[in-house]
């Protein structure tokens, strides 16, 4: 829901009300139903608003308190909102709306940086307190809302999306060789704080930054779950798990159903989806619109999972839409997708969501989504190589299992000058795996997985792609309650019937065993996977573009090599490198980086 912006000045200056304004309207997608900006001394502040909760003019943002003075821009959704507005009543806090938005600024008053312990939600603010010039940014657990920053000596820049950033200028948009080495290693992936661009860093998940008047600023990490096996649920069976399990994802279900507005779900076919819709229905949910997306065959392999989906759909009774895309529509539609991206993503799903995310959003303003269950509960086939080693063994399994390629590879792929002179991709797996609090090698996979890998791949790519089109997409898989059950749950249960298994367990008691006993599936775009025509002539195009030449990335030779065979050349993960290379030049053209 939303987007913020926002500039504060170190050096005595008045911030750029242009170059706020400039951003905040680059937001204009993720928040379609107003506009708003405010500033006061050395801060301004800018908001696009999707309204969702309190639908009024007074839940419009930036939002003041004049009682407690505070200013705050907001994006997210605060699920617990209203139990919170009571508590906070019964505190002696007067409201002048019903939105989730004052809630938080009453919150702040009251507990100052520790609200975010008080909130059940996914979220991204800033709040400034008027008096101290003090502004306070911070993000949801799971890193669901993003926050992006561009700071220099004079004043620190922020806003819900990194193309915002650069629409405001003077953003240095120079390569960050480290975050190049990522990109290549982990299916595009780049982990906070770091972007693509050595000017541009992003506040990691589940934090607090306080920034002072004078440009001083600390952050406080608020929120980390153990990845081992606890006492209160000590003698727990597979049963007992799966009752657990289900009671979380029954009530993160409900909690996301909370919105002035209807709230519907895009339905894949899969467990993880169509779990969603039977607790939806459980709840005494009647008339539900589903969603499914499907792309025309390429190559021999099969574009649709309708046939799940529609099972399900008939399960249940929703109110079922079908989206079958031709594949001529999946090149047209790439470069809108690839707009929408806040950083380079090469999944192809990428643009099924945005292609979805454009019809679903012609009816509803919310939905709830599936992602995130496969690194919550361990739905991955290589988990189960990580569970078969000891604690010590872990880096490099997990390099084996999840690195699209060694750093030895990227000396032929890389120019000299963009080429890290160490792994740090590798140096950053070893750092977290030997962290403590996960208990297995496979704890410390999850944990990576979940805290780091997924916040800035499939996360990412579900809020960048439905906020292009003012949908807010509810992930409860992501509740923080649930991913605490899941990571205190013990291994065996997780990676139990091929992955997933305590979910499967919950699955078996409410959906058709078919759907749950089904092949994992995925969304894929086959025109993509395998460079259909159209997709390798824009790829061409990308690659022999002056600007793609002048900025020199790759050796000439390598992409000649990719060229020359382009569904050839894969990944250790099986992802097509042609595309993987053609995609980050063609997020920097597109958002006209030189």
């Amino acid at each position: 829901m939303c987007g913020l912006s926002g500039e504060i000045r170190f050096d005595g200056g008045r911030p750029d009300i242009a170059g706020v304004e400039r951003m905040t309207d680059r937001l204009a997608a993720r928040g379609p139903d107003g506009r708003g900006l405010w500033s006061q001394g050395a801060v301004a502040l800018g908001h696009r608003r999707l309204k969702i909760i309190d639908l009024s003019e007074h839940g419009a943002q930036p939002m003041t308190d004049a009682e407690n003075r505070l200013t705050g821009v907001f994006n997210g959704c605060v699920y617990n909102y209203r139990e919170l507005r009571k508590e906070l009543e019964g505190l002696g806090h007067r409201f002048f709306s019903t939105s989730d938005t004052e809630v938080l600024l009453k919150a702040y008053r009251q507990w100052g940086t520790s609200c975010v312990d008080h909130l059940l939600g996914m979220f991204a603010f800033a709040v400034v307190e008027h008096e101290s010039g003090r502004v306070v940014l911070a993000r949801d657990r799971l890193g669901i809302k993003p926050l992006y920053l561009a700071e220099d000596i004079n004043r620190l820049r922020f806003a819900s999306s990194l193309p915002a950033l650069l629409a405001g200028g003077g953003v240095d948009t120079s390569l960050d060789p480290q975050a190049v080495h990522q990109y290549l290693s982990w299916h595009a992936t780049v982990a906070a704080p770091r972007t693509v661009l050595a000017g541009v860093r992003k506040l990691p998940p589940a934090t607090v930054r306080v920034v002072e008047r004078d440009g001083r600023h600390h952050d406080h990490r608020y929120w980390q779950p153990s990845y081992t096996r606890r006492p209160a649920y000590a003698g727990m069976d597979a049963a007992d798990w799966r009752d657990a399990v289900r009671d979380a994802l029954r009530t993160a279900v409900r909690r996301r159903m909370v919105a002035d507005v209807p709230v519907g779900v895009l339905l894949s076919g899969g467990l993880d989806s169509s779990l969603i819709v039977a607790l939806l229905a459980e709840e005494g949910q009647t008339d539900l619109a589903t969603f499914s997306i499907g792309f025309e065959s390429e190559n021999g392999e099969e574009g649709d999972e309708f046939a799940y989906s529609d099972m399900v759909a008939k399960e249940f009774a929703t109110d079922h839409h079908q989206l079958m895309v031709p594949s001529d529509r999946v090149s047209a539609g790439l470069d809108g997708a690839v707009e929408a991206m806040s950083e380079p993503m090469v999944s192809h799903d990428t643009v099924a969501f945005h292609l979805l995310s454009e019809q679903v959003a012609k009816q509803l303003s919310v939905v709830q989504s599936g992602q995130g269950a496969d690194e919550v509960f361990a739905g991955y086939h290589w988990y189960a190589r990580m569970a078969a080693v000891e604690r010590e063994q872990e880096p490099g399994t997990y390099a084996d299992v999840y690195f699209d390629r060694p750093h030895a590879d990227l000396a032929r792929m890389l120019r000299p000058d963009m080429l890290a002179d160490h792994d740090v991709s590798g140096d950053f797996v070893r750092d977290h795996m030997a962290a403590p609090g996960a208990e297995t090698a496979l704890d410390a996979a999850l944990r990576l997985d979940t805290h780091v890998m997924m916040i800035d791949d499939p996360v990412k790519r579900v809020d960048n792609m439905t906020m292009d089109w003012g949908l807010e997409a509810r992930v409860p898989f992501l509740d923080h309650e649930l991913v605490e059950l899941a990571a205190a749950c013990p291994p065996e249960f997780k990676l139990a019937q091929g992955g997933k298994g305590v979910l499967k367990d919950v699955g078996r008691q409410v959906l058709p065993h078919t759907v749950v006993d089904r092949p994992k599936g995925y969304f894929p775009v086959p025109a993509i996977r395998h460079m259909a025509g159209p997709v390798l002539d824009r790829v061409r195009e990308a690659l022999s573009a002056p600007e793609a030449r002048r900025r020199g990335i790759f050796r000439e030779s390598y992409v000649a090599e990719l060229l020359a065979a382009p569904d050839t050349h894969r990944t250790n993960r099986g992802a097509n490198a042609l595309w993987q290379v053609a995609l980050l030049e063609i997020w920097l053209q597109t958002h006209s980086i030189s």
